[in-house]
Order: structure tokens, then C-alpha cells, then sequence
């Protein structure tokens, strides 16, 4: 059962096996020395009668990527902190608070798969966040399954809601819709050749994949075609040196912001004066902290940094991230808020908190009862293959600041 009464009894008990190291509740996010990913939770204070209901989430914790997938789950930590912090949400006159139970996968989908088989034994979680496509795509073997879960899939992989998987909601905006207003603008500013340096990562060869074959079709020359492993490689030298010999004039680059700030800034370094085309889970805000400053990136073009929104929730927001976690938020961060919010009104709706087919039924309910001030990103529906609907925003780096642009949907 995924409510778990909590008596005064077992916390005292809990409490003394911890006092007398009987309890291993480890707060690192590593993998142990079996290999196995350790657990992070944190469970929330309950009153008498009020029930937990476990949220699960397995991302990247460690190694390159580990600051995006940090960085997802500190959206999910303020939202359930929150929502614990005003008494928890009642379905069918019963109180519940949240308990979300995070898993570093390491970015690798073998290891997204095995988390949430843990999950699903040791915590009973009805859904599942994940940050990146490879993993929800190991999820989704499963999932519709005996042991059935929700998957809250933080990718823009069209992809993932195609497959026709009932029990995954698509978290961001489907990335085709950036392929037509990227292109355009780099073809504008700076000409029709292109080098291709993503991420390896299976994100990166879909992306590859829908950006590449649109960019001949508008007449356009692809001179260069690779791909770089972050979490091997670390010197981008020779990788960009051999893009670069093929005169460029736009590269395509994206992955982590932090290693796609630096292969720009090593193109720069090498005498590249084009522009960039920036795969979406790459942020311009976050690339900035890498160098300092905007100009490395001048002719670049993005997602609209959240920093730069003006939802009606994202101030709020904003503010709350950098007083708990010293800097500003990503949109990964601010995405993960509202899907958390929108799920716990879904669960209201369902008038359940076990059954994820009942719960996603009902996202359409959850996303409407949204407070205003908790839209730290406005989604407007859900579509019924699972895909959240949002507004397309994008932005470009020109003179030295983002500039946000207009994009007919």
C-alpha cells in the first residue's frame, strides 16, 4: 500500500535503532561500494492519521551531468517541500504529505530501468520523474506493466509520447518545434553550412536526426557530422579542430550546459567567428557561468533562459531557488515545480493516490487547479498521447545579451 501510516510508536523506534546505528539512512547520492545507487530521502514530519505517498526520481547525481540532474530535482524538492510545509493535500478525507526518493542513474538507462524497479519494490512510488529520453524509453518497457507507474519524463524527445505509452507524461515542449525557427535564424545571420558536435547521448542522435535532414532541405550543406561523449571526453580540442577544417559556418552543439559551454568557447578559442545552434537541454543563463559573460555565445541560438520568462509564478519562484540553493533556477528546475504541482491536484482529481492510470486520467484536472502563483511555467493542456503543451519561446545571443524572439506556433 503507498500510504504508510506513521504511528508515534514507530517514530520513537525509528528514532532509537538510528541513535543506536542500527538504521543506515546514507545521504549520498553515489553509487555504494556494491554498485548499487543509494537512496536519498528526506521523509516528512506527519501528524497522527496523515498517510506518505513516496515520489520517485532517478536522474544523473554524479558524473558530467550531474549539476542538470541536481538541478531537476531541485524543482521537485522545493515543490514537495512546500506542499508538506502548508499540511500535505487531502483525497477522499484523507491527509497525505509527499516523500520524494531520488537515485543517481548516472545518466546511463540501464541504470534508470534498475532504479525504478527499486523504487517500485522498496518504496511502492506511483510516478517516476526522469531527466533524460534514454531513460524514459527503459522505463517505458515496463511500466504499462503488473507493477504499473507513471513517468514523468523530462525530455523534448517527440519520440517518448509517440510510442504510444499511456502511463508517460512528456514534462517540456517537443523540440521539433525549435528545428524551423533555429534554422532560420542561423541561415539568416550566417550561411548554409553546418558542423554537427552534440552530445552522444541517444537525446543527441534524435536530435541530430530531425535537425539535420530539415537543414538540407532548406538548402542548406551539412559539412561536418560527430558527436562528443562528455562523459569521456574532456578536451575538446581535437574534436572541434576537426569540425572547424571544414569551414562552418554554424555549429551545432548541446548536451549539459556546462561541457557545451566550454566546446563553444573552445571553437571561439580556435578562430570560429559563426554561430551556434544550441540543443535545448543546454541553457544560455547556465553556459554563462561557465566563461563569465554572454560574448562567447554571440550568435547563438536557444531556449529562452527562465530568468528571462515572465510567467505569472516565475519571480516567486526564482527567488525561492536562489535563497536555497544560492543561484538561479534552469528551466529543468522550474518544469519539475509545476509537474509536481499539477500531479498532487491530478491525485485530488483521481480521488487516489495508488492507482497511476486513475491519476493520469485526471492530469487535464491537475493542470487547471494549478494556483496562478505556483505557474512557473504556464501549461496549458495535455495532449492525449501525454505531451504537456506550452508555449515556444526562444531566444539568441546578440551583442552580448539574450535577446527573446518571436515564434509563430
Amino acid at each position: 500500500m503507498k500510504g504508510i501510516r506513521i504511528s508515534a510508536f514507530l517514530l520513537v523506534l525509528s528514532f532509537l535503532l538510528v541513535a543506536a546505528g542500527c538504521i543506515d539512512n546514507p545521504s549520498s547520492n553515489q553509487a555504494s561500494s556494491e554498485g548499487e545507487a543509494e537512496s536519498e530521502t528526506e521523509a516528512p514530519e506527519v501528524a497522527e492519521g496523515e498517510e506518505i505517498v513516496n515520489i520517485g526520481y532517478t536522474g544523473p547525481l554524479s558524473g558530467p551531468a550531474a549539476y542538470y540532474g541536481e538541478r531537476t530535482l531541485n524543482g521537485l524538492k522545493i515543490a514537495v517541500n512546500e506542499i508538506n510545509d502548508n499540511g500535505g493535500f487531502e483525497v477522499d478525507g484523507q491527509t497525505y504529505k509527499l516523500n520524494l526518493v531520488s537515485l543517481d542513474d548516472k545518466y546511463l538507462p540501464n541504470e534508470t530501468a534498475a532504479n525504478a524497479k527499486r523504487l517500485l519494490q522498496e518504496n511502492d512510488t506511483p510516478i517516476i520523474f526522469t531527466p533524460h529520453s534514454g531513460g524514459v524509453k527503459a522505463m517505458q518497457v515496463f511500466n504499462e506493466q503488473q507493477d504499473k507507474f507513471l513517468i514523468g519524463a523530462y525530455t523534448s524527445e517527440p519520440a517518448v509520447t509517440e510510442a504510444g505509452n499511456s502511463l508517460t507524461i512528456r514534462i517540456p515542449p517537443s523540440y521539433d518545434g525549435y528545428i524551423e525557427p533555429f534554422t532560420s535564424y542561423e541561415m539568416d545571420k550566417f550561411g548554409k553550412k553546418i558542423a554537427a558536435l552534440p552530445t552522444a547521448s541517444q537525446y543527441g542522435k534524435d536530435w541530430t536526426e530531425t535537425l539535420l535532414p530539415y537543414w538540407k532541405e532548406q538548402g542548406g550543406e551539412v559539412v561536418y557530422n560527430s558527436s562528443i561523449d562528455f562523459s569521456k571526453d574532456t578536451d575538446f580540442f581535437t574534436l572541434v579542430t576537426n569540425a572547424l577544417k571544414k569551414d562552418p559556418d554554424v555549429l551545432f552543439i548541446g548536451g549539459p550546459s556546462e561541457p557545451t559551454a566550454k566546446v563553444a568557447d573552445q571553437a571561439r578559442q580556435l578562430g570560429f567567428e559563426g554561430g551556434f545552434i544550441v540543443m535545448d537541454q543546454a541553457k544560455l543563463d547556465e553556459m554563462k557561468t561557465v566563461t563569465g559573460e554572454y560574448e562567447t555565445f554571440n550568435g547563438a541560438v536557444g531556449v529562452t533562459p527562465l530568468i528571462h520568462s515572465d510567467y505569472p509564478g516565475t519571480d516567486e519562484f526564482i527567488e525561492k531557488y536562489k535563497n536555497e540553493y544560492g543561484e538561479t533556477p534552469g528551466s529543468e528546475a522550474g518544469y519539475h515545480y509545476v509537474a509536481m504541482y499539477a500531479f498532487m491536484e491530478a491525485m485530488k482529481a483521481a480521488g487516489t493516490v495508488e492507482d497511476p492510470e486513475a491519476i493520469r486520467a485526471h492530469v487535464q484536472e491537475g493542470l487547471d487547479a494549478v494556483p496562478k502563483e505556483k505557474e512557473v511555467y504556464t501549461i496549458k493542456e495535455v495532449t492525449e498521447k501525454g505531451g504537456f503543451v506550452t508555449g515556444l519561446r526562444i531566444a539568441a545571443v546578440e551583442d552580448g545579451e539574450v535577446v527573446n524572439m518571436d515564434v509563430e506556433e
